[in-house]
Parts: structure tokens; C-alpha cells; sequence
């Protein structure tokens, strides 16, 4: 960040009195740039002993397989954002049941928070955002087509619980 939104002159990287963390700061007009983690919200679609997965048809990892989901909207909750999101990259239409699991990545500021959700029909396809929507078992699963670690951790979370008749939410962290 080089210059304030709010009056737009230079900004500097300063320690705040009363806060532990450095922070851009407008000389000018005192306003504070705080800067927080993004969070990213999605739903696993379920379908009898099935989830729904789809094929990421944009950057990054294009080709790659994934939890439906992405960053959050202004004005949405959580569980709204999964149900959007999931309705943007399969066309499907999804109940929410639970919070499934909560996955941060520090390093690049990203907090994960993936639904299990009931599919309500199988009317579901690709878009613009994906190159291909499929229902897999978990013997069907393209674990080296996954293409991030909180899907694989998310799916892999799901068919534990449901092998053990228990649902459950999970944390998980990505260390690089």
C-alpha cells in the first residue's frame, strides 16, 4: 500500500500505540489501513454416498479439481457466499447442513470455511468458472487432480467421518 484511500497522500509502515502488529498509517489524516485475511467460502455437495467436485475452468490451478467455493461477498454471510458460490461453478442448487471444516493458510492470509451441503437434484453442470461438474465416490476420487490442500483436506475429512458414522468440524492449517 503506498497511498491512503481515504485523502489519498503517502502512507508509512509505523507501529500503532495500542497495537502489537505494524500498520500503513496516514500521516495526513490518521486513518489506519488495516489488513486482514481473506476468507473463502464453499459448500462439499453431497448425494448419497457421493460429493460433488468440479474442475476449475479459471486460474489458478486450471484443470484441477475443487471444493466449490471462493472469497466471500460485502454484505453475505458465510453459509449465503457457500450456497452462491457453489451455485456459480455447478449450476446446482445445494441445502447447507453444518460447517464442515475451518482451514487457514497463513502465509498467503486465507481462512477456509467449507459446508457439507445436501444436493437437492441432479441438475448440475459447468460454467464459466468451471470446465467440468461430476459426482465421485470415494474410490472415484482424482486425489492427484485435487488442485488445493484445503479440498483435499475437506474431502478427505468427509469420507473419514462418514466411514465412521460421525460428523464433525475439522481445523486443518497449511504451513509452506
Amino acid at each position: 500500500m503506498n497511498f491512503c484511500s481515504n485523502c489519498g497522500h503517502k502512507v508509512v509502515f509505523k507501529a500503532v500505540e495500542g497495537d502489537s502488529i505494524p500498520r500503513y498509517v496516514c500521516d495526513n489524516c490518521e486513518t489506519i489501513h488495516y489488513q486482514n485475511p481473506k476468507v473463502i467460502t464453499g459448500a462439499l455437495p453431497i448425494w448419497e454416498d457421493k460429493v460433488l467436485l468440479c474442475k476449475r475452468g479459471i486460474s489458478p490451478r486450471t484443470g484441477f479439481w475443487n471444493v466449490p467455493g471462493g472469497y466471500m461477498e460485502n454484505g453475505e454471510s458465510v453459509e449465503d457466499g457457500a450456497v452462491r458460490e457453489v451455485r456459480e461453478e455447478t449450476m446446482s442448487m445445494v441445502k447447507i447442513i453444518g460447517l464442515h471444516t475451518l482451514y487457514s493458510i497463513p502465509k498467503i492470509n486465507q481462512v477456509y470455511m467449507h459446508f457439507l451441503a445436501d444436493l437437492q437434484d441432479l441438475d448440475f453442470g459447468p460454467t464459466i468458472e468451471s470446465l467440468e461438474v461430476r459426482l465421485f465416490t470415494e474410490e472415484e476420487i482424482p486425489w492427484k487432480e485435487i488442485a488445493f490442500t484445503s479440498s483435499s483436506f475437506s474431502i478427505k475429512k468427509y469420507f473419514e467421518d462418514r466411514r465412521n458414522g460421525v460428523r464433525q468440524v475439522h481445523r486443518g492449517k497449511f504451513q509452506f
